[in-house]
């Protein structure tokens, strides 16, 4: 499992917030059912993404990269644990706001 967060534009857009903070996992790991809807953009770096989110809060639920084949992204907001742990993590950094710290030993910053 990769945990990490990104403050790449279209992160900030879509998740309303500073940055995202999502948890991947290999793609038959994961199983998504119910009722979901789809939105598949293209970044600014040229890669698509397919989300997958719920039709009727509008919360994303799932998201692919294809950058990154072979898995899938949940946002940990999803899953509502205050000990999730920490992301390893943190890209597009050059467009992190100056007030915001990613800490850690372990965090990769990119």
């Amino acid at each position: 499992m990769r945990i990490s967060v990104c403050h790449c534009l279209d992160c900030k857009k879509r998740s309303g917030s500073a940055f995202s903070f999502q948890a991947r996992w290999p793609n038959d790991a994961v199983v998504i059912t119910g009722d979901i809807r789809r939105w598949s953009p293209v970044s600014e770096s040229g890669s698509r993404a397919i989300f997958h989110f719920c039709p009727v809060c509008g919360g994303t639920i799932a998201y692919t990269i294809e950058a990154l084949p072979g898995l899938t992204a949940i946002p940990v907001g999803a899953f509502a644990d205050p000990a999730f742990p920490a992301p390893n993590f943190s890209v597009y950094e050059n467009r992190k706001h100056d007030w915001l710290a990613i800490l850690g030993d372990e965090v990769v910053h990119d």
